[in-house]
This record gives C-alpha cells, sequence and structure tokens, in this order.
C-alpha cells in the first residue's frame, strides 16, 4: 500500500516593516551637484529614499546600481538622494558621471547626520513615506528587493509580502531609546520589573563616556560593540541588583541591660497599667 503523499510545505510570506506613527524628517537646505536646491519639504507626495553614502565605501558602491534602476523604475513616484558624507567635491562629481548616477546627489555635513541621529555605518538609508515621515532605517547593505517592497507599499501599489508596523525604541531615531525595553548586548532578564525599570532610567540618564556624546541607551543602539557602554550598564545592573536584593535586617527585640552595682544610669520604665481601685474603708464609729 503506498503511503500518502505529505501535503506541500506552504512558502513563508515576506515581511516588511515600518514604523507607526512615524516622526517627520528633519528637512534640510542643500544643493545638489547640479545645482539645484534639495529640500524633504519639496518632495511631499512622493517616496523618499535617503541614502547616506561616500565613494571609497564598498557596500555603498555595490548598492548604488540597483538605486540607479529603483529611480529609473519608479520615476516620478520616487526620489532617490544621495548625502554623501566624506569626499572631494571633484571626486563627487567623477564618480557620479562614471556611474551615470540618475538621482541627485549632494554633500552633507555633520549636523545633518546628526539630526537624523548619528550614521554609524555607511551605506545607511532612510525611508520617507509620502507625508516626509520616516518609516525605515536600513543600515549597511539590503538586499535591494527589500527596498522595492517598501517603495511599492508606500504608494500603495501590490506587493507579494506582509506588512507589519512597529514602535520606534530608538532603531530609526535615537531619541526614542528611552521607549526600548531591551538593549543591545545588555541582559536584564535576571531583574525584576522594579529592578528593570531603575537600571533603564539610569542608562537614558547617565551619558556615554566613550566620546559618542549619547547616553548609554542610544551608544548601545548606536554601537552595540562599544565596550565603555557595555561596562557601564553592566555595573549599573550589579548595583541595582545589589541594592533592591539586600534585605532589611529585622530589629532585635529589646533586652535591658542587667543592672551594675555601679550603675547611675535609670533603668526604662516599665510600661504602666491602671491600678486596681483600693476598696472602701469602713466609716470610724465612734
Amino acid at each position: 500500500m503506498a503511503g500518502a503523499q505529505a501535503a506541500p510545505q506552504e512558502e513563508k510570506q515576506p515581511v516588511i516593516r515600518l514604523v507607526r506613527n512615524p516622526d517627520p524628517a528633519p528637512d534640510f537646505k542643500l544643493t545638489a551637484l547640479d545645482g539645484k536646491p534639495l529640500t524633504i519639504a519639496a518632495l511631499q507626495g512622493k517616496v523618499v529614499f535617503l541614502n547616506f553614502w561616500a565613494t571609497w565605501c564598498g557596500p555603498c558602491r555595490a548598492e548604488i546600481p540597483d538605486l540607479i534602476a529603483l529611480q529609473d523604475r519608479y520615476k516620478d513616484r520616487l526620489q532617490i538622494i544621495g548625502l554623501n558624507v566624506d569626499d572631494e567635491e571633484a571626486d563627487i562629481r567623477q564618480y557620479v558621471q562614471e556611474m551615470g548616477i540618475n538621482y541627485p546627489v549632494a554633500m552633507t555635513s555633520n549636523d545633518i547626520r546628526t539630526q537624523f541621529g548619528g550614521i554609524p555605518a555607511l551605506p545607511t538609508s532612510f525611508v520617507l513615506d509620502t507625508e516626509g515621515r520616516v518609516v525605515q532605517k536600513h543600515v549597511g547593505l539590503w538586499n535591494p528587493e527589500v527596498y522595492e517592497t517598501e517603495i511599492r507599499a508606500l504608494l500603495g501599489m501590490p506587493i507579494m509580502a506582509k506588512v507589519e508596523t512597529f514602535e520606534d525604541k530608538g532603531e530609526v531615531f535615537l531619541a526614542h531609546a528611552d521607549r526600548a525595553t531591551d538593549l543591545p548586548g545588555v541582559d536584564l532578564s535576571k531583574l525584576t520589573p522594579e529592578q528593570k525599570k531603575v537600571v533603564l532610567h539610569r542608562f537614558n540618564a547617565d551619558m556615554c563616556t566613550c566620546g559618542c556624546k549619547f547616553t548609554l541607551a542610544q551608544c548601545r543602539i548606536w554601537d552595540s560593540a562599544c565596550a565603555v557602554s557595555k561596562a557601564a550598564t553592566e555595573k549599573i545592573i550589579a548595583e541595582v541588583s545589589s541594592e533592591l536584593k539586600t534585605p532589611i535586617a529585622p530589629a532585635a527585640p529589646h533586652t535591658p541591660a542587667a543592672p551594675s552595682a555601679t550603675s547611675t544610669s535609670t533603668p526604662p520604665s516599665p510600661v504602666k497599667t491602671p491600678a486596681a481601685p483600693a476598696p472602701p474603708q469602713p466609716e470610724d464609729q465612734n
């Protein structure tokens, strides 16, 4: 008797994640290499893809052909902007010409990088919806199919993927690190809910001393390899865990000391109880 055929396994649907209740992108006023002004405000109605990059960055160079193809495919509904962070203008112009980059490229400043929460690595890209709000951040080299799926979803076009939303807890803007309940490389599993609340408050109040100018929580999200913030968070966890786990010793029962023959101190007074009333005395019959 032939065995029953196994049911075909259903393929797992790809998932894209977009920020729930996203923040507006910090606006800027830049001049592209072609002399045209660049602002976020002027791009309302389009999906915007902000790509922080440099010519010396290998992963940046690797994804540029895919970005060129995306800009060509979605034309007036998508605007990719290349924000170069660390090159000479002449070198950028030459590279743009050699690669045939078909989207505006501008040199950017540290101020703009700071406004976007710091750029931990190159490339780093921000995806903006048609209202100019940041819905996703990608650090490093990603599959261009992810970018395209996000773009199509934001444009209301059909996609073969599931869309999930998430609350930004510092993944997109470091300013929201205070919403995080877990941080990279930080073990909070052995803490009580009260202890966890205390240490998270400390992580968001204390500054990291590695030179990043971020809080400990922000530094852990921005650079999970930072040994300084890792050591500082571990120290706080140890301190809070020790403080809240130390039981308070019960007060010892009071035992009055035996009076000394030479002691002149007054012994503690016993607790007084009401005296019983004296019996009535008989009247004098004489």
